[in-house]
């Protein structure tokens, strides 16, 4: 029997595993020294130190994952975060590194520029160890994305895409307790997107990919780790984070031009009006350039006003100044003059 035939048999027990092996988001929050935003911090440094002893890429993955694991059950002060990762990424790089690349308690203690003692490193690795019952294995990105990637033709581009895609997500809360299968395909299915390569058929396994990780994952391409993406700028791996600033800058142009009203173009021959008068915004027959002595400007000639040929029939000058209209005066009665009756004045006669 080939490979291919056991592959359905091989994802159904990486799938079992990591669900057996997912830290706890829940846990972590409760921790009281640690914190969401030294996550960044420890996580630059671990991708410092794991491109230094040229690792492979699922090491980092697993390291990762160790870390979570870890804190997910046991407090951590926040003096000892960066020994708890350091002995993650040891464990990780003795599971399933080469030999010759396997970094030295010498080694890491330089680095962490001799803030722990040699002892402390090794007690930190046992503790970490049964703290985990042994259970080191579990199923990492990079696993699941060699599946994807073993039905279609090789792409060097499209694997170093998802690789940064996958790594970026590492620094990021809300992808801690997605599962590494679902994070496969999702950033698979972005890196496919950014290249601009055919996705996957729905009825292979890495078509069904999760729509909502994918937007998840493309919110977080803005804004990447410094130390990531001068990681991913080298030529070997085919310099995509170049290629994601150059895809997101495209992105930024065809939004802004989808949003931007057209510029309406400029009238030709506008004249402005004369003597800089504003004329009123109501609505206007015609443009006058006419202007009376004091300033107004001439209305417009029609048989409708005062100025039409009518007037002049009836030898009614035209008014300087708009007035009020009034009504016509109307003639007051005249009043009839009374007449007054004059009588004789009689003085009276005395009594004798």
């Amino acid at each position: 029997m080939t490979a291919e035939e056991y592959q359905e048999d091989i994802l159904d027990h990486m799938e079992h595993m990591e669900a057996e092996t997912m830290p706890d988001v829940n846990s972590i929050d409760i921790q009281t020294e640690i914190q969401w935003f030294m996550r960044p911090y420890l996580l630059d440094f671990l991708v410092e130190a794991h491109a230094a002893f040229q690792l492979l890429p699922e090491t980092l993955f697993l390291a990762v994952n160790l870390l979570d694991r870890y804190c997910s059950r046991r407090v951590v002060y926040k003096r000892h975060y960066q020994l708890v990762g350091c002995a993650a990424l040891l464990i990780a790089a003795k599971y399933g590194d080469r030999k010759e690349r396997v970094p030295t308690v010498r080694e890491l203690k330089s680095m962490c520029c001799s803030l722990y003692d040699d002892e402390m490193f090794t007690q930190m690795e046992w503790h970490v160890l049964q703290t985990l019952n042994w259970v080191i294995g579990h199923p990492t990105v990079d696993s699941f994305l060699q599946i994807a990637l073993s039905e279609v033709t090789y792409d060097a581009e499209v694997e170093h895409m998802a690789w940064y895609i996958s790594e970026i997500a590492l620094f990021h809360k809300e992808f801690v307790s997605v599962r590494p299968s679902v994070l496969a395909r999702s950033a698979l299915a972005l890196a496919r997107c950014v290249l601009s390569r055919s996705q996957a058929r729905q009825s292979e396994w890495a078509g069904t990919y999760d729509p909502v990780v994918v937007l998840n994952l493309s919110n977080h391409l803005y804004q990447p780790s410094q130390v990531l993406s001068r990681k991913y700028a080298s030529m070997h791996l085919s310099a995509v984070s170049t290629t994601v600033e150059e895809f997101l800058q495209r992105q930024a142009q065809i939004a802004r031009r989808n949003i931007t009203p057209p510029t309406p173009p400029a009238l030709e021959n506008q004249k402005p009006d004369a003597d800089g008068y504003l004329t009123p915004s109501t609505p206007q027959k015609s443009h006058y350039d006419a202007v009376m002595q004091h300033g107004c400007l001439t209305p417009p000639i029609t048989p409708d006003n005062e100025f039409g040929a009518s007037n002049f029939a009836k030898n009614v000058l035209p008014r300087l100044y708009p007035v009020t209209p009034t009504s016509a005066p109307q003639e007051a009665p005249q009043q009839q003059p009374q007449q007054y009756s004059y009588q004789p004045y009689l003085q009276p006669r005395l009594a004798q």
